[in-house]
């Protein structure tokens, strides 16, 4: 399944500006960053939480899906 789900983790394909949640400075996420999907809207958007190397949220965007990879973290079965 490649559909982005809910809670899946994911990567930007490209930059993006965003909010800082604390210091409502703009901030650039770079193309690589990671975060995790909160909220589907139907699949043409998607809210991204975005964390620290301890898990504090500094950003949450809404982010379309051809800006983002979903990463996959387990091998799929080959059937033969």
């Amino acid at each position: 399944m490649n559909e982005i789900q809910e809670y899946d983790l994911v990567a930007l394909t490209e930059d993006a500006i965003a909010t800082h949640k604390v210091t409502h400075q703009k901030i650039l996420l770079r193309r690589g960053q990671m975060g995790t999907v909160l909220m589907s809207f139907d699949h043409k958007a998607f809210l991204i939480d975005f964390t620290d190397q301890q898990g504090k949220t500094f950003a949450m965007e809404t982010i379309e899906p051809v800006k983002l990879l979903r990463l996959i973290t387990e091998p799929e079965l080959v059937l033969s």
